[in-house]
């Protein structure tokens, strides 16, 4: 299992906008698609374009849900919520797998049963023009999405942008069915790609479980953040040492904290201002997120604690 992205130093205001223009031009694409898709399977009868139509409609579902987690995820954290409400994309991922593998066992006995009875695709001029506008739609959105993911690190943004990216090649693939299954002797190419198409959205159906699995059980951030957050740590010069590093993310805040080891002689004003010096140091690397700092003497024995908290 790969390792969680790593944190991405941007304006919470900034990250904000960017998720909700993301969300907003994902269902328009999904809108926009499934009025084409459905044409063109109308005048088709494509199993495969079919199968490009469902996952079209589930990828609008899938939007709309996004949108609203997001909405709720970039809510302040309130008397009953202290953390903030981030762990809404997480579950919002998990219902979008749900349905992701709800359609792709459709698709496949919907397949099966055209595997057995074969029969050519008509009219397929159509049906190739549509997968063409669809591909350049998509593959736009996708590049906006992958802008949106590199600036934010959003989890629901990237399980969006999964179905999409997935999407390009079940595009490719239907467009290959398209041209295969006009011939009668080919008419098995049809359903067989559209088995290929459902085993594609089973994957995009795994990867988003897992990303929000390691979400909602606050895996650690991912190893490169973890060894800037101990570098900061150990440049300051008064530092002495650090230890019980521990960090997770609730939607696009960090939570980090840690046991910083100082000069057991120093004053508790002194402990703070170096606590302070390096919570900004970390700030600046992951903006928005909460720092909670334990002061140790280096070496043991009784010395001053404190901690400091930012969000």
């Amino acid at each position: 299992m790969s390792g969680p992205a790593a944190f991405v130093a941007t304006d919470p205001a900034m990250k904000a906008r960017l998720m909700r223009r993301a969300t907003w031009a994902s269902v328009a694409v999904a809108l926009v698609l499934i009025g084409a898709k459905l044409a063109a399977w109308l005048v088709t009868g494509s199993v495969a374009l079919l199968a490009s139509l469902v996952d079209s409609l589930l990828d609008a579902l899938a939007s709309l849900v996004n949108l609203l987690a997001v909405r709720q995820a970039l809510a302040p954290a309130d008397a009953e919520h202290r953390f903030g409400h981030g762990k809404a994309e997480a579950l919002a991922g998990l219902g979008q797998a749900a349905l992701i593998t709800g359609s792709a066992l459709f698709l496949v006995v919907e397949a099966t049963d055209r595997l057995l009875s074969p029969r050519p695709v008509e009219h397929s001029l159509p049906g190739l023009a549509v997968m063409a506008v669809s591909i350049l739609l998509t593959g736009g959105l996708v590049l906006y999405q992958r802008h949106v993911i590199r600036q934010t690190g959003s989890l629901a943004v990237s399980a969006d942008s999964l179905h999409y990216l997935s999407d390009l090649l079940t595009n490719a693939t239907v467009i290959l069915a398209l041209l295969l299954a006009t011939r009668p002797d080919l008419a098995w190419a049809d359903p067989a790609c559209a088995l290929v198409v459902a085993a594609v959205i089973l994957k995009s159906a795994w990867d988003i479980v897992r990303g929000a699995l390691d979400h909602l059980m606050d895996r650690e951030l991912a190893d490169a953040d973890r060894d800037r957050i101990a570098q900061v740590v150990r440049a300051h010069p008064e530092t002495r040492g650090l230890h019980d590093l521990r960090t997770r993310q609730s939607g696009n805040q960090a939570f980090i904290q840690f046991h910083l080891e100082l000069d057991p002689q120093i004053s508790l004003r002194e402990a703070h201002r170096i606590s302070d010096a390096i919570e900004a140091e970390i700030l600046a690397l992951f903006p928005g997120a909460e720092v909670i700092i334990h002061q140790d003497p280096a070496g043991g024995g009784t010395g001053v604690e404190g901690g400091r908290r930012q969000g």
